[in-house]
């Protein structure tokens, strides 16, 4: 199965691109500009990919559906919720491999995506929500499944964080793209306390039509909650019960979702 990846600028001219068999891995000699795009792509159906788009960023398995994935170059503001050292300087190695039978088959956290972005409808898991603090990539949806789990500070890598600009019927989504079979749901509050209040109370919802009330406490560690296996496509986090605390910034540092493939 043949992997490609590219380098497309603004215009759609490909400035750099390699091809491999079940594996690639692109060596890019220049600085990156404006309107840059990764694209990822498969000459098959729907493909599971260990991807890793640069040397400071880890290493991540994703579903690929629909063949391609175009993954932006973050400029300017969008790119606080990643490492100073990301997409930075004139040598860029990229990579990509089919995973293998038993890497898909392993429990793991099912929401992980470090490459996700507002507009991508390829590369799953993706999360979206109806609400974002003033609209910054600091506090975008997408920052509460990039894996970074630092929560005693904001606004910034590794500080990252969903914010839901004080808003109460706030709502993230997470989507996986294919049924899978969970069994955990962890949530890591922001606790920049005391500039951060938290939450005492939220509610999950399953694309089954399940939803659970989860009890939250004051803590920078993660809140787990066991359910009984069940196969979904996508869970709603939602119904955010705020704390009684002067601060009104509760927000979101990570959400994940333990299981498997179904």
């Amino acid at each position: 199965m043949e992997l490609t990846l590219k380098i497309v600028d603004g215009s759609g001219n490909v400035r750099s691109q390699q091809q491999g068999a079940d594996e690639v891995v692109l060596v890019y000699r220049a600085e990156y500009a404006e309107g840059d795009c990764i694209a990822l792509e498969t000459d098959g159906d729907a493909k599971f990919v260990l991807l890793c788009l640069d040397e400071a960023m880890p290493q991540a398995l994703v579903y690929l559906k629909g063949g391609r994935a175009f993954i932006p170059i973050p400029f300017g503001p969008k790119r606080k919720p990643y490492s100073p050292k990301a997409f930075t300087g004139s040598l860029h190695r990229l990579s990509a491999r089919l995973a293998r039978p038993e890497e898909v088959a392993a429990r793991r956290n099912l929401a992980l995506n470090p490459y996700d972005d507002h507009a991508n409808g390829a590369l799953y898991p993706h999360a979206h929500a109806n609400v974002e603090t003033r609209g910054e990539a600091a506090f975008a949806a997408r920052n509460a499944i990039d894996g970074e789990t630092a929560n005693d500070d904001h606004g910034f890598w590794p500080y990252t964080s969903w914010g839901i600009n004080q808003d109460p019927n706030a709502a993230l989504v997470i989507e996986f793209g294919r049924p899978v079979r969970i069994d955990e749901i962890a949530l890591y509050l922001r606790a920049d306390f005391p500039h951060d209040a938290w939450w005492e109370r939220a509610s999950l919802t399953l694309s089954d039509g399940q939803t659970f009330d989860v009890p939250l406490t004051k803590s920078a560690h993660a809140q787990r909650f066991a359910i009984e296996p069940v196969v979904i496509d996508w869970v709603r986090l939602h119904s955010l019960i705020k704390a009684d605390d002067p601060s009104p910034f509760p927000a979101l540092t990570q959400i994940e979702v333990w299981g498997t493939e179904a």
